[in-house]
């Protein structure tokens, strides 16, 4: 009897298999239609690479590079994930024509992985690929007169630097937001309007604003047109007096040659918005400014966005396909992810964890960049999903932008007497100029990987990471070890 059970079952889950296996096959583009999309990507890479070294100030340049870049990271992500799929099932396959008869084994093994995959691919991703191909066909057709218009604009002289340098070293995705801020500033006020013109940026945190404004005030349009540019940063404008107010501002930039003529001031602010306050401000900037200054406040409430004179900047998190391209850059830089289709296949996974977060790409990818085990990739997978769980556990939500004490994921099982060491984060991120202050010699990669050189003891501040393009920040966070025999226990 058992063994009649046995078989009857074993025949349901191999036809089970079949089946899903062979809609997945279905489903899955030609490997033509793979190739002549990694050929298109190689071309438009190559126009992509020439754009980002020009100096390009035509706002319809911009525009149209834009969407080339939005395709191409869609082409990217698309092409890379279909490769992981193909790989995971011959893995699968493979897995299956290795292992004894056990039928509840290979159908797991089978729809182990269905919740991340259906994260990276979609029901008609075959369609959506096909149709990416269409799009690029007609980019590339249309690419000559293009490239002609792109040859006019001058080059940007930089040193060379390998390809995941290069990404962490200038701003990523952001330079149609930045050509849109030096436009307004640059905008002529007609005579006769007394009003200062306000620019409100608005997002979410860690999104970038503070890098954006700083890319602006580094351009050299706007540092010849404004004879002083000033920066303030508060948690909000509730307390400050108007006859103080400019002594609390830091000179990001004077241009002696303008003296006395326009000048540009910079609000960033941290906290919410009080109205009254502001409202006290600009009364008093309009009599103390010249005619043409300009005023960019950035803030994350969207109270600000009613201080405008023009249209509010808004800035989100990636998409998951700029994400995607992002992140592969920084951990494979020049190198085709092809050679490495395993190593693909787990960072496309580990992407689905970071919640588009710039600092966990760079402390990750500093990670998976020391060590190309798989099997070290696969270790890093499974702290970070466990990292999203234990935080959702605990405190409901992911990821936490309000300081709370959390939980934080570590590979680090160094054994110091006969107990285990884990740490936790007991504050949030802090941020400021790199320039001000002693940058704390720790840093989230040794605490994560264990390589600190001698454990702190107590609370202690960590480097999480030290960025490389203006305005030059760091991100620090407060830890604390806790020792416990058993169990996870946050502290305050």
């Amino acid at each position: 009897m058992e063994g009649l059970i046995s078989a009857v079952l074993g025949d349901i889950v191999s036809r089970a298999i079949s089946i899903m296996v062979k809609k997945c096959h279905e489903q899955t583009p030609t490997e033509e239609d793979q190739q002549r999309l990694h050929q298109l990507l190689m071309r438009i890479s190559a126009v992509v690479e020439e754009a980002d070294g020009r100096c390009i100030t035509n706002r319809g340049m911009i525009r149209q590079i834009s969407t080339v870049k939005e395709q191409m990271f869609r082409g990217y992500f698309l092409l890379d994930a279909f490769r992981c799929r193909e790989k995971k099932m011959e893995d699968k396959e493979v897995s299956f024509a290795k292992s004894k008869f056990n039928p509840a084994k290979r159908f797991r093994l089978l729809s182990s992985n269905s919740q991340i995959e259906s994260m990276i691919i979609g029901r008609d991703s075959s369609k959506e690929l096909k149709q990416v191909i269409l799009v690029l066909e007609n980019m590339v057709a249309d690419m000559k007169e293009f490239a002609i218009f792109l040859m006019s604009y001058p080059r940007i002289y930089r040193q060379p630097y390998g390809a995941y340098l290069f990404f962490d070293k200038c701003m990523f995705g952001r330079q149609m937001e930045r050509e849109l801020a030096i436009s307004f500033l640059l905008h002529a006020e007609p005579l006769g309007n007394e009003k200062i013109g306000v620019l409100p940026i608005v997002g979410p945190p860690l999104v970038g604003k503070s890098t954006l404004v700083e890319h602006v005030c580094y351009d050299d349009r706007v540092r010849n047109h404004f004879s002083l540019i000033l920066l303030y940063i508060e948690n909000d404008l509730k307390d400050e007096a108007v006859t103080t107010f400019r002594d609390n501002c830091v000179i990001k930039h004077q241009n002696v040659a303008l003296d006395g003529e326009r000048s540009l001031l910079i609000i960033e602010l941290l906290g919410d918005v009080d109205r009254v306050a502001w409202k006290r401000l600009m009364q008093s900037a309009e009599i103390r400014m010249t005619h043409g200054s300009k005023i960019i406040i950035t803030s994350q409430s969207e109270k600000i966005v009613s201080f405008g004179t023009t249209e509010a900047l808004r800035l989100n998190y990636l998409s998951k396909e700029a994400y995607w391209y992002f992140f592969r850059m920084l951990v494979f830089g020049s190198t085709d992810p092809e050679e490495h289709p395993k190593l693909t296949s787990i960072a496309m996974e580990i992407v689905c964890e970071m919640s588009g977060s710039f600092i966990f790409a760079y402390i990750v990818s500093t990670l998976l960049r020391g060590n190309l085990s798989g099997r070290f990739w696969c270790r890093v997978l499974r702290h970070l999903t466990e990292h999203r769980q234990k935080n959702l556990f605990l405190l409901g939500e992911y990821p936490l932008v309000d300081g709370r004490p959390r939980y934080v994921w570590s590979m680090a099982k160094t054994q110091r007497g006969s107990k285990d060491i884990k740490f936790f984060i007991c504050g949030d991120y802090q941020k400021g100029p790199a320039s001000h202050g002693e940058v704390p010699k720790i840093t989230a990669v040794d605490l994560l990987s264990g390589t600190w050189s001698a454990m702190p003891q107590g609370k202690f501040e960590a480097l999480s990471w030290r960025s490389r393009i203006p305005p030059y920040y760091i991100y620090t966070a407060d830890c604390q070890f806790v020792r416990r025999e058993s169990g996870l226990t946050l502290t305050a």
